[in-house]
C-alpha cells in the first residue's frame, strides 16, 4: 500500500468519531433487540454454570487426591447437563439473532444505496460497494459475537471471581481480580487502540483489491484488445501485496494481544498456587485451592477472546463507518416531501441556478422552461451543458440551489418522492437490463401488470416477435446487462419496461445511443407510435429527422434558447 494511502486512511480515522457509527449500527439492530438480549442472557447463565462447574470439580480432584469424600457428584452432573443445554441454547439464539441482525443492514444499506446514488451519486466504484456489502457487513458480527456478549460475560464474571476467592483470602481476591481486569479490560482496550489504524489499512486495502479485479474482469476486451493484460495484472498483484501486508501486520498485533492475555491468565495461576504454598501470599488449605485454581482458570479462559477482539475492533469499527456512510446524503440530496403527487402535468423550471460543486461554474443558471401537459419537446446540448442535469433535477435526485421546480402548480420539493416518480418515467442511455427473466425484467417497471399487459408493452416496443421466437419466451433467461439480446433488443425491452409504469411524463435521456442509424432511427420512429398522449422530454446531442416534437430547445450557458416551436 502506498503511504499516501496509509496516512488518507489515517487521517480518515481521526476524524470520524470512534463511537458513533457502532451505535448507528446498534440502532438499526433495535428490533433484534429482545433477540440479542435473549441470546446475551442465555451466555452469560452458561458461563456461570460453567465457572460453578469448575468450582465443584475442582473441589471433588482435590478431595478425592486427599482421600476425602466430598459429595458433589449430584451437582456435578445437573451442573454438567445445564451447561449443555444452555451452550447449546445460547449459540443457537446468538447466532440466528446475528444472522438477522446482519440482514437488516444489509437491507438498510440497500434503501439508503438507493436513495443516495440514484443517479451515480455516492459510491462509483463496484469494488468498493461489493467490499461494503459484504466484507464489512459480515465483520459487524464480530461487534456481538465477539465484542459485546464476551464483554458482559467479563462483567459478570469479575465480581462473581471477587466474592468467590474472597471467601477464602482477601489479599488473593484482590490480585487474581486485578489480573482478570487487566486480562479482560485493560489489554483489550490496549489492543484496541493500537489496532484500529491497523484495521482501518486492512479495510482499505480489501476494498481496493476487490476495485482493482471488477475492473480487470469488466474491462477484459479493452484490456486484450491493447495488449495491457500484464500491466493490469501487475496492478493487482501489488493491490494483493498490500493487503497481505495489512493482514500481517494485523496478525502480528493479535498475536501480540493473544500472548498478552495468557500471560495475565498465567500470572494468576501461578499466584493463587504460591498461596497454596504459602509463598508471599496468606496461606489457603489445599482443599479451597483447588477449588480457586480451577475456577480461575475457567475464568481467564472464559475472557481469552477479548484481546484479540481488541485487536479486531479497529476492523470492526472501520467496518461500521464505511457501512453507514452509506446513509451519508449527497451534497445536492433533496429532501424527502410529504405531498402527494397533483393531478396536473405541467412542469415549470423557474428561476432555476444548480452547479454540482463550489468552484465550478455553475450548470444551470437561472434557467426557465415551461412544458404544457402532453407536449413533445427536445433538449439539445454538447456533453456537460446540463440536460442530463435537467432530469435529474426533474426526478428529484438532486435539488437546484435556487429557484423552483413545479409539477402541476406544486413545488416537487414538497412531493413525495415515490409519488413524484410515480408520475414520471424515465428511459436512460444507460438504462439496466438485469440478469434475470424477461417476464422480471419488466415486471420490474409495473410489478403488479398480467401477462396480457406484458405483452402488449413488448407489442408496442415492437419486440414481442423477438420475445416469441425464445425457447421460454417471458421466462427466457437474459445473461448479466442484457447479454443475450442485440443493442438495439435490449433497448426495446427497456422501452416496453419504461412503457408499462403508464406514466404520464417520459424523460428519454439519449435513448439511441450505441444503436447503429438505420436502428437508431428505427427506435426513434417506435417512440413517436407509442408515446402519444404523454409529455416527452427527449434529451440529445443532436436530432435525426423523424422525431415528432411540438418544440426544441438548446441549453447554452446554463440558460435555455427556444430553437423550434409547431
Amino acid at each position: 500500500m502506498k503511504s499516501s494511502d496509509s496516512r488518507a486512511v489515517a487521517r480518515q480515522a481521526r476524524r470520524e468519531g470512534v463511537l458513533a457509527p457502532l451505535f448507528q449500527i446498534l440502532h438499526i439492530w433495535r428490533q433484534r433487540a429482545p433477540l440479542l438480549t435473549a441470546g446475551a442472557i442465555l451466555s452469560l447463565l452458561a458461563l456461570l454454570i460453567g465457572l460453578l462447574l469448575m468450582r465443584e470439580a475442582g473441589l471433588r480432584v482435590a478431595a478425592m487426591t486427599m482421600g476425602m469424600i466430598v459429595i458433589t457428584t449430584g451437582a456435578l452432573r445437573i451442573l454438567g447437563s445445564a451447561r449443555v443445554i444452555l451452550r447449546y441454547a445460547e449459540r443457537l439464539v446468538t447466532h440466528d439473532a446475528m444472522f438477522r441482525a446482519l440482514a437488516d443492514v444489509r437491507v438498510w444499506f440497500f434503501r439508503n444505496l438507493a436513495r443516495g446514488a440514484a443517479a451515480g451519486l455516492g459510491f462509483r466504484r463496484a469494488g468498493d460497494l461489493l467490499s461494503r456489502l459484504v466484507s464489512d457487513v459480515e465483520a459487524l458480527d464480530g461487534l456481538y459475537l465477539r465484542i459485546i456478549v464476551p464483554l458482559a460475560g467479563a462483567l459478570l464474571v469479575l465480581p462473581f471471581l471477587f466474592i468467590a476467592i474472597n471467601m477464602v483470602s482477601t489479599v488473593l481476591a484482590v490480585v487474581v481480580a486485578g489480573l482478570f481486569a487487566c486480562g479482560a479490560f485493560v489489554m483489550p482496550l490496549i489492543a484496541a487502540m493500537l489496532g484500529r489504524r491497523d484495521g482501518g489499512m486492512v479495510n482499505h486495502a480489501a476494498a481496493q483489491l476487490r476495485i482493482g479485479v471488477l475492473d480487470m474482469v469488466g474491462g477484459l476486451r479493452e484490456i486484450a484488445t491493447f495488449g495491457a493484460e500484464g500491466r493490469m495484472l501487475a496492478h493487482v498483484h501489488d493491490r494483493d501485496a498490500a493487503l497481505y501486508r495489512a493482514q500481517m501486520k494485523q496478525a502480528r498485533m493479535l498475536a501480540l494481544a493473544g500472548a498478552a492475555s495468557y500471560l495475565c491468565g498465567q500470572a494468576a495461576v501461578v499466584v493463587v498456587l504460591a498461596a497454596a504454598m504459602g509463598l508471599g501470599l496468606p496461606r489457603i488449605a489445599p482443599l479451597p485451592a483447588a477449588a480457586v485454581l480451577f475456577l480461575t482458570v475457567a475464568a481467564f479462559e472464559s475472557v481469552g477472546g477479548l484481546t484479540r477482539a481488541g485487536a479486531l475492533a479497529g476492523t470492526i469499527t472501520r467496518a461500521a463507518a464505511r457501512v453507514v456512510a452509506v446513509a451519508d446524503l449527497p451534497e445536492h440530496a433533496p429532501a424527502e416531501g410529504t405531498q402527494p403527487a397533483p393531478a396536473g402535468t405541467d412542469i415549470c423550471f423557474n428561476d432555476v441556478s444548480f452547479r454540482w460543486a463550489e468552484g465550478r461554474a455553475p450548470v444551470m443558471d437561472h434557467l426557465n422552461l415551461s412544458i404544457p401537459a402532453g407536449q413533445r419537446i427536445a433538449v439539445l446540448g454538447p456533453s456537460g451543458a446540463g440536460k442530463s442535469t435537467l432530469a435529474a433535477l426533474l426526478l428529484k435526485v438532486v435539488a437546484p440551489q435556487g429557484g423552483q421546480i413545479t409539477l402541476g402548480g406544486t413545488d416537487i420539493a414538497t412531493i413525495r418522492d415515490d409519488a413524484l416518480r410515480g408520475r414520471i418515467a424515465w428511459l436512460s442511455q444507460a438504462t439496466h437490463l438485469f440478469a434475470d427473466t424477461i417476464r422480471a425484467n419488466l415486471l420490474l417497471g409495473r410489478p403488479d401488470a398480467d401477462e396480457a399487459e406484458l405483452w402488449t408493452a413488448l407489442e408496442q416496443a415492437q419486440v414481442a416477435d423477438v420475445v416469441r421466437d425464445l425457447p421460454e419466451g417471458l421466462d427466457s433467461w437474459l445473461g448479466e446487462g442484457g447479454a443475450s439480446l442485440s443493442g438495439g433488443q435490449g433497448r426495446r425491452l427497456a422501452l416496453a419496461r419504461v412503457l408499462l409504469s403508464r406514466a404520464p411524463i417520459l424523460i428519454l435521456d439519449e435513448p439511441a445511443t450505441g444503436l447503429d442509424a438505420r436502428t437508431e432511427q428505427e427506435f426513434l420512429q417506435t417512440l413517436n407510435d407509442v408515446t402519444e398522449g404523454r409529455t416527452v422530454i427527449l434529451i440529445a446531442h443532436r436530432l435525426t429527422g423523424v422525431e415528432k416534437l411540438d418544440s426544441v430547445w438548446r441549453i447554452s450557458g446554463g440558460k435555455t434558447v427556444e430553437l423550434r416551436s409547431e
